[in-house]
């Protein structure tokens, strides 16, 4: 198995490094990557998402979940910066409800965030589920189907 992966571009070799050993790993030297790539390799997650906690809580959540979400933290980069940009276009009240509506539905990326604030969809409260203890309060519904326990206790025979 050959041990090195040559990039060729219009026949002319452009790259090469070693080939990983790793199953299903990438593997990507820094100066094979694209120049405004090369400018966030510098930045770590935990700076992105001390910028989106001076936004507020639910934006540093929101970050925290993209980065996570990616093989890479560095693939939510982009994402990350569209949303700081979306803050500074909207309030940061509006972003952190922007965020908390993203975290509730599972729609943790940055067209999904664009779309809300676009929509005015963080404007309107989030539905919540009802609370459970007041569900367990709520007296049992009535029909044919319910037998309740004295069902269960012996006190049915067949």
């Amino acid at each position: 198995m050959p041990t090195t992966v040559e990039i060729f571009h219009k026949g002319k070799r452009v790259g090469s490094h070693l080939r990983s050993r790793g199953n299903g790993q990438m593997v990507t030297n820094a100066e094979h990557r694209p120049k405004s790539h090369q400018e966030h390799l510098e930045w770590t997650p935990s700076r992105m998402v001390n910028w989106a906690r001076s936004i507020g809580p639910n934006t540093a959540r929101l970050f925290e979940r993209i980065l996570e979400d990616k093989p890479h933290p560095e693939m939510g980069y982009r994402g990350c910066l569209g949303i700081i940009r979306l803050a500074k276009k909207y309030s940061h009240q509006r972003m952190e409800a922007a965020a908390l509506r993203a975290l509730l539905t599972g729609a943790c990326r940055y067209r999904s965030i664009e779309s809300i604030l676009k929509n005015s969809l963080d404007l309107i409260p989030p539905e919540t589920p009802p609370d459970a203890a007041a569900n367990r309060s709520a007296a049992p519904a009535t029909h044919d189907n319910v037998r309740g326990a004295a069902y269960f206790d012996g006190a049915h025979s067949c």
